[in-house]
């Protein structure tokens, strides 16, 4: 049987196990629509702040917006409170989510400072409260993204998804790589095995998924799905090509010319979407992944993230050959 298959969550089918993982500042609209036409089952969008849906913060609110070309989707949210928390969850299922997942593994300071994100794990029993709190709050399923650890070796990982399986989760996203190691490092695939042994609900793994033969290991611990995040950044394609590469076919990477195009495409859909000065900032966020393994490259970088106006950018992206 291959790996690669429609997967239940809750009360959701999602039409595969390839998704696109939740990145701040990354996966907005027009980048989650552009993973779906390359292969996602369903994109996770950049997390919300639930205490600033709970003021009324007009940018988190406009975080929430939904259009049907960037479904399905999952909208996560991050909080200390479950009074908040519940209130985000049901915010994001009346603008129209498939899925609402809670972030307890970013290792960002700021996160962590408003005891969201990855601090969560230091008291397993008060996020399973908040999990309970958004899984009471919504019809829809919820998830619950954290990591197998907070410092290498102190694996926290099995109890965390048996806690979020006791309070009604759907679903784990488990990040194979502890607080401390951010975004680098291999992952830690028998610790995530363990996670995949402890609990009933899908386990999806995440972290460092940059292929086949990669997404194969993970598979192997035990996964029932995979979250890719910085490997579709730049390849958008990759769920393709992972459900490809699985199925034995011979998979052709984007070269630079045809990588600058999607790019381009995509810089074009943020200037429709949040307007030029905000849409073209944004996107140079990106630039190295995009921008990258042809000659000059960097000088090509160094002079777009000059540029403000998209008709320049166009007229710079002309001359990729």
């Amino acid at each position: 049987m291959s790996c690669v298959r429609e997967v239940k969550i809750g009360s959701f089918l999602a039409p595969n196990n390839l998704w696109l993982a939740p990145m701040a500042g990354i996966t907005d609209g027009p980048f989650r629509a552009l993973c779906l036409r390359g292969g996602a089952g369903v994109v996770c969008a950049e997390m919300v702040s639930a205490h600033a849906v709970h003021y009324g913060n007009v940018r988190s609110t406009r975080m929430l917006q939904i259009s049907d070309r960037e479904k399905p989707v999952s909208m996560q949210i991050f909080g200390s409170d479950e009074q908040t928390i519940a209130q985000a969850a049901r915010a994001a299922e009346q603008r129209g989510a498939d899925i609402v997942d809670i972030n307890a593994g970013c290792p960002v300071k700021k996160i962590n400072k408003a005891g969201a994100g990855c601090v969560l794990m230091k008291d397993p029993v008060h996020l399973g409260r908040l999990v309970g709190a958004a899984v009471k709050a919504v019809k829809i399923p919820v998830t619950l993204k954290t990591r197998i650890a907070l410092k290498r070796g102190t694996i926290l990982g099995p109890e965390l998804a048996h806690i979020a399986e006791s309070e009604g989760a759907a679903a784990v996203m488990m990040h194979a790589r502890a607080a401390e190691d951010m975004h680098t490092g291999a992952p830690d695939l028998d610790a995530l095995a363990r996670v995949c042994a402890a609990v009933k609900i899908p386990v999806f793994g995440n972290g460092g998924i940059d292929g086949a033969d990669m997404a194969q290991k993970f598979f192997d611990a035990g996964c029932a799905g995979l979250l890719m995040g910085r490997a579709a950044v730049g390849n958008p394609y990759i769920f393709r090509d992972i459900q490809d590469g699985l199925a034995g076919k011979k998979i052709i990477p984007l070269d630079h010319k045809r990588r600058a195009e999607i790019y381009l495409a995509l810089i074009e859909e943020n200037v429709a979407h949040y307007g030029e000065r905000i849409g073209v900032g944004r996107s140079k966020k990106t630039a190295g992944y995009w921008l990258r393994d042809f000659p000059g490259a960097a000088d090509f970088r160094a002079r777009f993230v000059r540029l403000e106006k998209l008709e320049d950018i166009k007229k710079l992206f002309a001359q990729i050959h």
